[in-house]
């Protein structure tokens, strides 16, 4: 009995576990993807990281100081099998964002495609490039 009372109990903690990683996986309905802003600006910051990568970058605002703006991306996995490096951005480059921007207003939003620097042109994962509007 306690051997099947112990196989239960390590079957519910493997559950919940299961159910606590799905939860922190959030979903995109935060951003107008209907929507879509043209940016340029400096990265100040590039987080290569899981699950979801980071461009952080300064928009020129006219006569106020720049505007940061976030950019999400998707996994480094997804990245890199539409062609992107983790070297592909770097710290005081030049860069045009395209986005499909935060609901709420907040300078932030989700990357459609990326041009970089050097003129190439990235989008958040295989395929074309953000679908070209």
């Amino acid at each position: 009995m306690s051997r099947r009372l112990a196989l239960w109990g390590v079957l519910g903690v493997l559950a919940l576990c299961g159910a606590a990683r799905v939860q922190a996986h959030h979903s995109f309905a935060m951003f107008d993807t209907t929507n879509r802003i043209t940016l340029t600006g400096t990265v100040t910051q590039f987080q290569w990281t899981n699950p979801h990568a980071y461009i952080e970058i300064d928009v020129p605002n006219g006569a106020n100081p720049p505007k940061h703006w976030t950019v999400e991306l998707g996994s480094t996995s997804i990245l890199q099998q539409g062609g992107w490096k983790f070297t592909d951005v770097k710290p005081k480059q030049t860069v045009t964002v395209v986005i499909s921007p935060l609901r709420s207003g907040q300078p932030a939003g989700l990357l459609v495609r990326i041009t970089l620097a050097d003129g190439r042109v990235l989008a958040n994962g295989p395929g074309p490039a953000g679908g070209q509007p």
